[in-house]
């Protein structure tokens, strides 16, 4: 895949839910979520990012972001599809977040992101330094701590 052939967007109009569900499908965490809880979660979001390969039309990556513009800003599910891994896009994502006039001048982002993922993330500026805080979670969904 050449990245030039990639267009970025922040139509969530745009966004073809079934080609979403796709890419969720080849998460851990996202692989059990509905067409509709998904509605929902374009809806609720207040920045979306989506790569699409201009010449299949098909939706390569995404992530959304959830922010209040000024203070905190908390990006969220992004993913590239298994097959154009490590080609770039996943940079080009998280650079159009970056870059997104909600986001651009906040003054603390933050993600979640597995060990393996760290040094990737680094390249923006994030640490896993975060003093004492500790990420704590309350979930109805078992796969997002640890079981099945």
């Amino acid at each position: 895949m050449i990245l030039s052939s990639i267009e970025i967007s922040h139509d969530v109009e745009a966004v073809q839910v079934p080609q979403l569900m796709e890419l969720f499908a080849s998460t851990w965490w996202a692989t059990r979520r509905t067409e509709s809880e998904t509605c929902g979660i374009l809806a609720g979001s207040d920045v979306v990012v989506t790569a699409i390969d201009r010449a299949s039309g098909r939706l390569v990556g995404f992530a959304r972001v959830l922010t209040d513009a000024t203070y905190l800003a908390i990006i969220l599910d992004v993913i590239v599809a298994p097959d154009v891994r490590g080609a770039g896009v996943g940079a080009m994502i998280i650079e159009a977040a970056l870059g997104h006039p909600r986001v651009a001048d906040v003054k603390s982002i933050e993600l979640v992101c597995q060990p393996d993922l760290i040094a990737f993330y680094r390249r923006w500026g994030f640490t896993d330094q975060v003093g004492q805080s500790r990420l704590m979670r309350r979930t109805a969904d078992p796969s997002l701590i640890g079981e099945s």
